[in-house]
């Protein structure tokens, strides 16, 4: 039995002002990977392509843990996409052969006089191929039970978000504000003149 599942969330988030503007933090949106899944389950595969591993997820008797590759890049006007390439279910080769998952999202800027505000949404597509025994079960409970899954994978997400990107986007600003305040004073005691020794 083929069955769909499709759930999207969507986030804004009020962004607090700092002496480095968010805009420059979002140039990096290997960042924004971390903020989202913890740095455990994240394998880096290339400079955009990132593999999440998630936690295992149950769907009334079948519990799946999927991983998913996933690119990331940003755009030349600032926003960050992300778009899943590729999708394993481990364990469960019945399953891995008959699921597919597809996830789009983005993040963008938005600045209105003195307040910026980050505004995202991911559309989440799961289509799988479930086995015989589950024929007998009622599609409206399967699909009501499957978007619940999703829907709760997408907020889980997104109060990871809430809470992790504001405080890395703080500690980048710290950081960044510590280098340069350094490389300032090893700029100045280079400048400064040697003094002159009176030799007799």
């Amino acid at each position: 039995m083929v069955t769909t599942f499709t759930v999207l969330q969507t986030v804004e988030i009020a962004v607090p002002e700092k002496t480095i503007h968010i805009q420059h933090y979002l140039r990096q949106p290997q960042r924004l990977v971390h903020a989202l899944v913890e740095s455990s389950r994240i394998k880096q595969l290339s400079e955009e392509v990132f593999r999440l591993h998630m936690r295992p997820l149950t769907f009334l008797s079948i519990s799946i843990q999927p991983t998913v590759d996933m690119r990331v890049w940003a755009e030349s006007n600032g926003v960050i996409r992300l778009q899943s390439i590729a999708c394993e279910i481990l364990g469960f080769e019945y399953i891995n052969q008959r699921f597919s998952l597809n996830l789009e999202g983005y993040l963008s800027l938005e600045e209105n006089l003195s307040v910026t505000n980050l505004k995202g949404r991911a559309d989440l597509q799961v289509i799988i191929d479930l086995p015989p025994p589950f024929c007998f079960t009622p599609k409206t409970i399967l699909e009501t039970t499957g978007n619940s899954l999703l829907k709760s994978v997408l907020l889980t997400i997104k109060q990871r978000l809430l809470h992790q990107l504001l405080a890395d986007y703080s500690r980048w600003v710290d950081l960044q504000t510590k280098e340069i305040q350094t490389t300032d004073i090893i700029t100045n005691n280079s400048c400064q003149e040697l003094p002159i020794l009176n030799i007799e």
